[in-house]
């Protein structure tokens, strides 16, 4: 069991996916974790999980982690700061200005109040889903403020970094505006792609590659906790769909015009741009070399070449899977830094695996 910086114990109110997660790191650390919901069922299945015991009356917590849906959280915390005054407050919720104006206009003492947000998550939701790394390797923004002390921040901080994710340090204002660049406009974007799909015919759909299923994957998320999320951070995600809309549009009446050429060579280009910048596996941008492998559809051919990568000695940035209905075979895309990439084709083809691309 490994020591902790965080101190206990640990409230956590809201056992889904992310206090579940929270409170199964917290206690593989030796942090005391006691566990509320509105839902009792909910709070014996995360306690079945491990991820702490129910609460009682004569808990005093010392941090309180509020992992509510995001239209009771504000309520959520001000309940939590009268009820533990001497407990630093933290929520997870994915909008943190419209939590912060609703408990402002409350006049309560705000001093042991942090907002946070973990950038992490999963298409499922609930305890069911929860897992002790969800948030290793990930970016978790912490919101400091005038009027709370560096003391109070750093306590937050420590559980993000406790539960192995990177501390990001932004005001309130800025992670509303970054996030709903980077996470919000995304979904409905993914979204509105995936609700073309429907009614159409279906050997249309089977024809869906990795392109489709990139750009959709996001689309199977919970529509009334983004109903929520989507609602709170409104006009940020106006503003940036506005831009979106506007190169569509351009692209639509060069499109009718039979004038496309260099609108959409302008779009594809700045395109690639925009990818270059998203951060890589360790935090800073980088492209990444693609290797597909080809795999019968058997078991324990994924398997086998992960175990070929590992005794190669390749550290594998990213792992993508696509398979056709039907077919015998899949792909498996492999992303590699470039410099391991000729290396490791030849050393996979040597035991046999296939290589789909040019000259292969």
């Amino acid at each position: 069991m490994s020591s902790s910086r965080v101190v206990g114990p640990v409230r956590i109110v809201g056992t889904g996916l992310l206090g579940t997660s929270i409170g199964l790191v917290l206690r593989r650390q030796g942090v005391e974790v006691s566990l509320v919901d509105a839902s009792p069922t909910a709070v014996k299945l995360a306690s079945e999980y491990g991820a702490g015991r129910a609460a009682t009356d004569g808990d005093s917590p010392t941090l309180i982690v509020v992992a509510t849906p995001p239209d009771v959280v504000a309520d959520v915390v001000a309940a939590e700061i009268v009820r533990f005054p001497q407990a630093i407050v933290t929520d997870v919720a994915s909008v943190k200005g419209s939590v912060l104006d609703s408990l402002e206009s409350r006049g309560i003492d705000l001093s042991t109040y942090v907002g946070s947000h973990p950038m992490a998550g999963r298409e499922r939701g609930g305890a069911v889903a929860a897992r002790a790394d969800l948030f290793t390797g990930r970016a978790w923004v912490v919101c400091g403020r005038p009027g709370v002390s560096e003391e109070t921040v750093s306590h937050v901080a420590a559980l993000a970094e406790a539960c192995g994710a990177n501390v990001v340090e932004l005001t309130t204002s800025d992670h509303d505006a970054a996030v709903a660049l980077v996470s919000h406009v995304p979904q409905i974007v993914a979204s509105a792609v995936a609700s073309s799909l429907v009614g159409v015919r279906d050997d249309y759909v089977t024809l869906a590659g990795g392109g489709l299923r990139d750009v959709t994957r996001i689309a199977a998320s919970d529509p009334t906790l983004w109903v929520q999320i989507l609602s709170a951070n409104s006009a940020e995600v106006a503003g940036i769909l506005r831009g979106v809309r506007d190169q569509l549009d351009s692209v639509l009446s060069a499109l009718d015009s039979g004038t496309a050429t260099a609108v959409l060579a302008d779009l594809l280009a700045t395109g690639n741009t925009g990818v270059a910048r998203i951060p890589g596996k360790h935090g800073a941008s980088a492209q990444f070399a693609q290797i597909l492998v080809i795999i019968d559809d058997t078991p324990g051919q994924l398997a086998r070449l992960l175990t070929d990568i590992g005794e190669l000695g390749v550290n594998m940035e990213d792992l993508r899977l696509e398979h056709s209905p039907g077919s015998q075979i899949g792909f498996a895309e492999v992303s590699v830094i470039p410099s391991a990439e000729d290396g490791l084709v030849t050393a996979l083809e040597s035991r046999g695996w296939r290589i789909a691309g040019e000259g292969r």
